[in-house]
């Protein structure tokens, strides 16, 4: 990817990942410490009880994480492999509008990016993601486990 721009990102995400925006994820911010997502609950989201599919949810969530973390990688100037090892969610209130996910630890990921770099030894770090509907209101939070490694 050449630049970690907005409109570059969600071009990205059509040819990538599909299912997502198919169903309506878009990246809609990113910065140095920082990545938010947005998904509106549509029809072609939606669960039988009439609100965003948890996956749905889940894929961006896991967006907003994975874009923060590839940002860091491409920045470190190092060949870096990244991958899930582990998910947990949680789901508080009914998703319905629009939704904003948002992962708020780029320094936590320079930090463990440094590390891995500094001892070439393979580092795992918890990033959180938590989706807020229009009210402001939680309405699903994530923690996604990345496991990162150098490559040779």
């Amino acid at each position: 990817m050449p630049k970690f721009t907005v409109s570059n990102l969600n071009r990205f995400l059509a040819i990538k990942l599909p299912s997502a925006f198919i169903s309506g994820v878009r990246v809609s911010a990113i910065s140095a410490t920082e990545a938010h997502a947005r998904v509106t609950h549509k029809w072609i989201n939606q669960n039988p009880f009439k609100s965003l599919y948890w996956a749905t949810q889940g894929m961006a969530a896991e967006l907003v994480t994975g874009i923060l973390m590839m940002k860091k990688i491409k920045e470190s100037n190092h060949k870096i492999s990244m991958l899930v090892v582990k998910q947990e969610g949680s789901f508080h209130k009914k998703a319905t509008g629009k939704i904003v996910f948002s992962c708020l630890q780029g320094k936590e990921i320079d930090t463990v990016i440094a590390k891995a770099i500094e001892t070439g030894e393979g580092q795992s770090i918890v990033l959180k993601a938590a989706g807020f509907n229009q009210e402001n209101d939680m309405v699903s939070d994530f923690e996604f486990t990345w496991s990162l490694k150098l490559k040779d």
